[in-house]
């Protein structure tokens, strides 16, 4: 298990210095290489890029668990009008409360600023993602019990619906 506050700190360091990326090998042989401007690798799984500058972080991990999938019900062609909820950290995607319970948010719901969206676990801690938008759910990118990544998208959501 990587130490999140680890990845945090390392993320803090690239960002407030002038090296351009930082790739590190742990003794179990998980690497982990955080970069201002990431080049996609073979063997890396990337995180959606960010509009604002921030470091990027890749964890060596099975292509499938890497790429997230859409709902079904998601509509296919995202609009440029469309905000992205990214994920805070990396962790455990979970869309509901508990399991067999209703989901957080569905496509198609209203949503407020503020208002919870889903659970991300991370070293054992369930973390709730707020909204940082009002407005209608378009899109679910991600499924219960599925890896995120740090700045992946999550929920697109319509200001305008």
């Amino acid at each position: 298990m990587i130490d999140l506050r680890y990845v945090k700190k390392l993320i803090e360091m690239i960002d407030d210095s002038s090296v351009d990326s930082i790739e590190i090998t742990t003794e179990k042989g998980v690497k982990i290489r955080v970069a201002k401007n990431p080049a996609v690798r073979p063997g890396f799984a990337v995180a959606a890029p960010s509009p604002m500058p921030h470091a990027h972080v890749h964890a060596e991990v099975p292509r499938a668990a890497a790429t997230p999938t859409a709902h079904p019900e998601a509509t296919p062609k995202a609009s440029s009008s469309l905000l992205e909820v990214k994920s805070p950290m990396v962790g455990t995607y979970y869309g509901a409360p508990e399991p067999g319970a209703k989901p957080y948010v569905s496509v198609g719901d209203r949503v407020a600023k503020g208002q919870t969206l889903c659970i991300i676990e991370a070293m054992k801690i369930m973390n709730e993602i707020e909204s940082e938008y009002a407005g209608v759910v378009r899109e679910v990118l991600s499924q219960d019990a599925q890896p995120v990544e740090y700045g992946q998208a999550l929920f697109r959501v319509d200001p305008n619906g």
